[in-house]
């Protein structure tokens, strides 16, 4: 009974401490991938019935850890996944911390507590957090509609991006063009000169219920933003803020 206990209580947590982190990062991670991420980190039961030295425990925990961050997030780059590590050692700092104030027993009881009191702790955690981050970053997210196709993608409002083409305004991807849409080569400066960005018209972009009809999604291999798969546009600051 204590065993089914443990693992709940720490089922429970490792899901709230994934959820949390992928709210922090706008990782807009699948409740699929959460619960295999929590399913995974509520594996570590299995240290209660092995004879290991404290240097084994912690590499055991470290390993489960990076996994629980695989299965829930995916690898894209080396960098994403330790930015997403780090913070998911924040939140479980912040959260372990907050339970050992309140100095919880593994019993039903204290299980029904946090069911009950810890969403509630989150979701102020996790407001303020968020508009903490917004202030700063300024990242929004996206629907992105391309001909029958809508794409949902994490966007970064840069002031330096005025780009526009004939009265579209032009946002950067580093997705690649797979879209089997009609290119069309929008000239802009760079340090060295005058280069050609590939574009294609997009039906519609959504950002915060804000509609722009009038985009070009352009294509760049050198759209390097943590966190971030389009670069907005500085003209959609003032509608979308």
């Amino acid at each position: 009974m204590y065993i089914e206990i443990l693992f709940l209580f720490n089922f429970f947590l490792d899901f709230l401490i994934l959820m949390t982190t992928s709210i922090l990062l706008k990782r807009n991670a699948k409740i699929f991938n959460l619960l295999v991420g929590a399913f995974i980190g509520s594996l570590s039961i299995i240290i209660l019935f092995l004879n290991i030295n404290s240097i084994q425990l912690l590499i055991l925990k470290v390993y489960l850890s990076i996994l629980m961050n695989l299965f829930t997030f995916y690898y894209k780059s080396i960098r994403y996944t330790v930015y997403n590590i780090v913070v998911f050692y924040f939140v479980s700092i912040s959260i372990g911390g907050f339970l050992y104030f309140l100095k919880l027993y593994f019993d039903y009881k204290s299980l029904l507590f946090l069911f009950i009191i810890c969403p509630f702790i989150i979701y102020f955690y996790i407001k303020q957090m968020k508009l903490f981050t917004n202030r700063q970053n300024k990242y929004y997210d996206v629907l992105l509609y391309i001909g029958s196709k809508c794409i949902s993608l994490t966007g970064y409002l840069d002031s330096g991006n005025t780009l526009k083409h004939k009265g579209n305004l032009v946002i950067i991807t580093n997705l690649k063009n797979n879209f089997g849409k009609n290119t069309i080569l929008v000239p802009y400066k760079t340090i060295s000169g005058t280069s050609l960005l590939e574009c294609i018209k997009v039906k519609k972009v959504i950002i915060n219920t804000q509609v722009f009809d009038k985009v070009l999604l352009g294509f760049s291999d050198n759209m390097n933003i943590e966190g971030a798969e389009v670069l907005l546009n500085k003209e959609m600051e003032d509608i979308i803020c």
